[in-house]
């Protein structure tokens, strides 16, 4: 069995974030389980993705699809999928839209956390990695709780 590759130090800022993005799919997942009427739930999508996610795919895009020796399929793929949610952000609140978008986001930090980021790390040098120079904010995360729709009891 292969043992699973450790994060590189200048990468973890970004996999903080993946962390909260995919407590985002859980509290979509809980939101439609109870019910939660979907204005609500995208009210808190699209703060969310004000504040976190943009930034994320604005300094992924800028910083880590530009190393060289990063495969450039997989650069158009996470590209590809940025577009797409930034695309389901902007759409008319509805529980198929909310699944979509939530499946969607999964997905993909699925997909930089196990193939991205893992083809990064072995294709980059490591001082080209030390010079990426990637604030860690995840001390700083502050959730929303104006409206914890996911946290309501049915």
């Amino acid at each position: 069995m292969n043992q699973p590759l450790k994060r590189a130090p200048e990468l973890i800022p970004l996999s903080r974030d993946h962390h909260h993005a995919l407590l985002l799919c859980w509290k979509i997942r809980q939101g439609i389980a109870k019910k939660v009427d979907p204005n609500r739930i995208m009210q808190y999508i699209r703060w969310f993705y004000d504040f976190h996610l943009e930034p994320h795919f604005e300094l992924e895009e800028k910083k880590i699809f530009t190393l060289p020796g990063v495969g450039s399929a997989l650069v158009e793929q996470a590209i590809g999928e940025h577009a797409q949610l930034r695309f389901l952000i902007n759409q008319t609140p509805s529980t198929e839209l909310l699944s979509s978008f939530e499946k969607t986001l999964e997905q993909h930090v699925r997909f930089e956390e196990r193939v991205l980021f893992v083809d990064v790390q072995k294709n980059t040098s490591t001082e080209l990695l030390h010079k990426l120079h990637i604030e860690d904010t995840s001390h700083q995360f502050k959730d929303n709780l104006t409206d914890a729709f996911w946290m309501e009891s049915t």
